[in-house]
């Protein structure tokens, strides 16, 4: 490579590659993460933070523990390196054998679990928030019970969108999410009012239904030959099944923390548990856009470069990867930290949504987002050792997470409440990104001298636009002495702090030679 760094070569070609792949995941999270504020929106103008929404989070919980647990760790750690080995060596006959028969084996698995958990759940969500009083546990249960259909769809569904991904097409994966908050958000909006929650329930129902179909077309663009088939023997299907069981605990893991949260805050004030939830939709968007997004788009790519040997390739694609998404995470995070006020009250602050909710929000969003580029860097490097085919590692820390957050959680919860609860998931978080990248390090083939020096330059660029942004709204609240925002105000502080900030840490970045920023201006053609 001449002239450029590995970082700004794997993401130079705008429509190619990696870069492209990563465009059109990130344009699909974008689309899917506006339309889930308007979710947020539509959810907290007709619930607030009232206790049937409560009960909602809690419902929600086991069907997505569900999902996520045994099709999330079919699709992302252990089918999509398995599968790209076959494709790597020219056998797709037997490569869309092993994906029949995964697919049919995670949606027969998932709906047996399902039943499963529709029989046991008068006993199941009473363990997860013994807090809730008896008439909300009782309403728990209902909603659980109609939600569990969405975890069977999502299973087809996600297996889909690992098949899909897997052949390097990303558009319609990235539309299904869109489809399921558009269904939620006519479940909130017209359903909530004959029907109450069970709107909202029927809602995800939908929406899961939708996620699914959209995606359906797209098999045929990648050519699927779909086979009536569930061959456990075969040998892809075991290596899937070796592969799975760990990630499996580490998803359960994983999940584990938000039960945890849900078991503490069932414990405190009515609304707490929605708080958390809001908050964590809300610090999800960063998240989703320069993590969760980079993420998936690159996986596949280094899925084949180490099946097929190539980790050198692999070792410049991880981590031109996690620089790109720290690099927007950060100061996406600072971001959101120093603006969460205005934005949880522009956004959120209507009809049950009341200041008192705003206020409960807001804090719980100051603790979660002190955690998320430790989310990101979890996202981008456990998909490094997923890879390298270790599910091994990645899940240890996983459940050395869990473990930390519940342990923090204790600690926390008295004397901060909530906000206790989103500040321990940040803490495990953080320990838990810090060992990944100190274990991968030992596995590839050298380590990645430049990353110190990118932090540091990254970090300086956004604590001045940090200055930069704190120094606005302290002007805009001085205008106000009164404090008596109007959503004008929000609006202003809102949009102008974050046109403000992007535009100081951009040119403060680029001042301080950090190449991200240099690919930035030169897409733009500032520079050359």
């Amino acid at each position: 490579m001449t002239g450029r760094s590995g970082s700004e070569a794997i993401f130079s070609r705008p429509w190619g590659g990696v870069a492209g792949a990563v465009i059109v995941v990130a344009v699909g999270f974008l689309g899917s993460r506006l339309l889930g504020v308007v979710r947020t929106m539509t959810i907290a103008d007709a619930f607030g933070t009232t206790p049937d929404l409560d009960a909602y989070w809690v419902a929600f919980r086991l069907p997505d523990l569900i999902f996520q647990v045994l099709a999330g760790a079919a699709m992302g750690s252990a089918f999509i390196p398995t599968f790209a080995r076959y494709i790597a060596q020219k056998d797709e006959g037997e490569a869309w054998r092993l994906a029949s028969s995964v697919l049919n084996l995670v949606a027969a698995i998932t709906g047996v679990l399902a039943v499963a958990a529709v029989l046991l759940a008068p006993w199941l969500v009473p363990l997860m928030a013994p807090g809730l009083e008896e008439g909300l546990q009782d309403k728990a249960v209902e909603l659980t019970r109609i939600m569990l259909v969405s975890p069977i769809l999502f299973a087809v569904s996600g297996m889909l969108t690992g098949i899909l991904n897997a052949r390097q097409h990303f558009f319609l994966a990235a539309l299904a999410p869109m489809f399921y908050n558009l269904s939620i958000i006519f479940g909130a909006v017209f359903l909530s009012g004959p029907w109450g929650v069970q709107g909202l329930a029927a809602g995800v129902v939908l929406g899961s239904g939708l996620h699914l179909l959209v995606q359906v077309p797209g098999l045929f663009g990648v050519g699927m030959r779909y086979h009536l088939e569930a061959h456990w023997r075969h040998p892809g299907v075991r290596e899937v099944a070796r592969l799975m069981l760990p990630r499996m605990a580490g998803l359960a893991a994983a999940q584990a923390n938000f039960v945890v949260a849900i078991f503490f805050a069932s414990r405190l004030e009515e609304g707490s548990i929605s708080a958390l939830n809001y908050a964590w939709m809300l610090a999800m968007m960063p998240l989703a856009l320069f993590g969760v997004a980079i993420a998936t788009a690159v996986f596949p790519t280094m899925a084949q470069q180490a099946a097929t040997n190539s980790l050198n390739r692999m070792q410049s694609t991880l981590y031109a990867s996690l620089r790109y998404s720290l690099f927007l995470v950060i100061p996406a995070s600072v971001g959101l930290i120093l603006l969460r006020d205005p934005l949880v009250t522009l956004l959120l602050e209507r009809g049950e949504f009341d200041p008192r909710s705003a206020s409960i929000t807001s804090s719980a969003l100051l603790f979660y987002s002190f955690g998320l580029f430790a989310h990101s860097t979890v996202e981008i490097i456990s998909r490094g050792f997923y890879a390298l085919r270790d599910t091994r590692t990645p899940v240890a820390m996983a459940v050395l997470s869990m473990v930390l957050n519940l342990l923090f959680c204790i600690a926390l919860v008295g004397p901060m409440e909530h906000d206790g609860l989103a500040l321990a998931m940040s803490l495990a978080t953080i320990i838990e990104a810090s060992l990944l990248v100190i274990f991968l390090q030992r596995r590839l083939v050298s380590p990645e001298a430049g990353l110190a020096s990118f932090l540091l330059r990254t970090v300086a660029a956004t604590a001045l636009m940090a200055a930069v942004v704190a120094v606005f709204i302290a002007v805009e609240e001085a205008a106000d002495p009164l404090g008596a925002h109007t959503v004008w105000e929000d609006l202003v502080q809102v949009v102008g702090g974050s046109a403000l900030g992007v535009g100081t840490f951009f040119l403060a970045a680029f001042v301080l030679r950090c190449e991200e920023a240099r690919a930035f201006w030169r897409r733009l053609g500032l520079v050359r």
